[in-house]
């Protein structure tokens, strides 16, 4: 063989660098569907999670008097607004509480662009909530003062600080920064996008969170399940299954100031980098007179009102050319609720022309193949997958289950090129065990009535009637419209390169973060599946 020249070697190089760089080996959606892949459980790896104890640093309290804590950043429904929240004075958990009175200090934000002076000023309001028993025993809980101000008139993809709190006693916290997104329109979006589910306040989240602000990612959709407060007593004692420790108890207890350390433990991101929530079953929180979801409402801010929804359960935003569409699963979903024709309205009103993408995120997944929470979210499913598919949407995020799974496209268990990916991210890290039994595996198929919406009451999971598992309640093999599974803690990041390829990667804690445990191109196509304008309904 003769020997090649060195011109001709540095051609080849630089040809076999260019492969790379452009295409970087990475499957696009048009190559599939693919053919399901389950990657074998690492059972060196821990799957059980340890709570960060209340003596941690990095979960008590800093700050004195009525200073800020807590302070977080959340988007409005456009570029041009953001929510800046936090909290001042002390939780107090006991037989004899008094609450704060919210009134006694003032929610102010002081703003402007970097590198100007701060010359711009908001208010707000003010809250506080309780989380009330009414049973001999229990403790009851009362917290600081939240403060949500929005700020408005902001100009797109552009670097502001601010600094939050009350500038008459004076207690201002110091100076943080965020940046807006860019203007909505095809060519336009954020850089990266983090998307995790499950959080929690673990060792495990700690790595999670580590990996997730080494990605710097622009923003963070939470999709349910974020403190586990409510796998805690009153009395602060906690565990990995709270039906399986304490099977007596009069009421679902919960230890809020779990929610307080969350809050601190997360503020060096969620003070600069926007988040969006949405909530999961571990936000229900029953308390007296049957209030749920208190926290939860209490302590983020929602554009609920701006994206025309009256519910902090469900609401929607836009981040450049992307339209998100948070919805809840644990509230009225059915053709004749509020969220179903709220849902239609915002579907109505999307342009695909601005924003091309359309992502909607809940928490627990309609298309998952673990044991765990196997087709328990079928009933909202049901109600409103054809919704979901007659407008197009692309990508949809999930949690609950802890594990990750990504589909082909999908529309009504049947492959379908126009149905959307569904991705299931509920490994963030939290105490409860992973998930690693698959549904379709001998001996794991669940019994049908096992598997009730055991909160919104419903029951709609039958045996399939068609396709491969026609008779059957599971897939006796891991069925075809999963493309990839794993058991593993991590997060996912989202990059959104034009409007018709998104670049989805996922990471897994055991990796360095710039590894890839699994990556993909979502690629949409527009012509081939047409979304028709609808008439906007009153």
């Amino acid at each position: 063989m003769g020997l090649v020249s060195s011109s001709a070697m540095e051609l080849l190089l630089l040809l076999s660098l260019s492969f790379i760089f452009v295409n970087g080996g990475v499957p696009t959606t048009l190559d599939g569907p693919f053919v399901p892949v389950t990657v074998p459980l690492d059972k060196s790896f821990r799957g059980n999670a340890v709570d960060l104890p209340d003596t941690d640093p990095r979960v008590q309290r800093i700050v004195e008097g009525f200073a800020p804590e807590q302070i977080s950043v959340s988007l409005s429904a456009t570029y041009d607004s953001v929510w800046v929240s936090w909290i001042t004075g002390e939780f107090q958990i006991g037989d004899n509480i008094t609450p704060l009175d919210p009134g006694t200090t003032a929610s102010v934000v002081q703003y402007g662009m970097y590198g100007l002076p701060i010359t711009h000023e908001a208010m707000g309001y003010s809250l506080i909530y309780n989380q009330l028993y009414p049973f001999e025993g229990l403790q009851n809980y009362t917290s600081g003062i939240i403060h949500h101000v929005r700020l408005t008139g902001l100009k797109p993809n552009t670097l502001y600080q601010y600094q939050c709190g009350d500038p008459s006693i004076p207690a201002m916290s110091d100076v943080y920064y965020f940046r807006t997104m860019p203007v909505s329109g095809p060519k336009s979006y954020p850089s990266r996008i983090a998307v995790v589910g499950d959080l929690g306040l673990t060792y495990n989240t700690t790595s999670t969170v580590g990996h997730l602000m080494s990605n710097h990612p622009d923003l963070v959709l939470l999709v349910g399940d974020v403190s586990y407060a409510n796998m805690y007593l009153t009395n602060g004692t906690g565990t990995d299954c709270y039906s399986c420790s304490f099977p007596q108890t009069p009421i679902h207890e919960t230890y809020q100031p779990r929610w307080d350390y969350w809050g601190r433990y997360m503020q060096p991101i969620t003070s600069k980098v926007p988040i969006m929530v949405v909530e999961g079953n571990h936000e229900i929180e029953q308390q007296a007179e049957n209030q749920t979801f208190v926290s939860y409402s209490s302590r983020f801010a929602f554009p609920s009102e701006e994206s025309g929804s009256s519910s902090t359960l469900y609401y929607s935003f836009s981040a450049g050319g992307i339209h998100f569409i948070m919805l809840g699963a644990y509230v009225s979903y059915d053709k004749s609720a509020d969220q179903y024709k709220w849902l239609e309205r915002d579907l109505t009103f999307v342009d695909r022309e601005v924003t091309p993408w359309l992502v909607a995120a809940w928490h627990p997944p309609w298309y998952s193949t673990y044991k765990a929470h196997y087709r328990e979210a079928e009933c909202m499913r049901v109600e409103m997958e054809d919704l979901l598919y007659e407008y197009g949407v692309d990508i949809v995020f999930n949690g609950h289950v802890h594990a990750y799974e990504r589909t082909n496209r999908v529309y009504n268990y049947t492959l379908d090129p126009c149905g959307a990916v569904y991705i299931t991210v509920g490994d963030g890290g939290n105490r409860e065990k992973m998930a690693i039994a698959h549904a379709d595996e001998a001996g794991n198929c669940p019994e049908p009535s096992t598997t009730p919406d055991e909160y919104m009451g419903g029951f709609c999971a039958f045996n399939f009637t068609s396709g491969p598992a026609a008779g059957k309640f599971c897939w006796d093999q891991q069925p075809d419209y999963s493309a990839y599974r794993e058991s593993s803690f991590g997060h996912g990041i989202l990059e959104v390169k034009n409007e018709t390829h998104a670049l989805w990667t996922w990471h897994r804690n055991q990796d360095m973060y710039n590894n890839a445990g699994d990556q993909i191109y979502i690629v949409r196509q527009p012509d081939r599946c047409l979304v028709e304008p609808k008439v906007p309904k009153c």
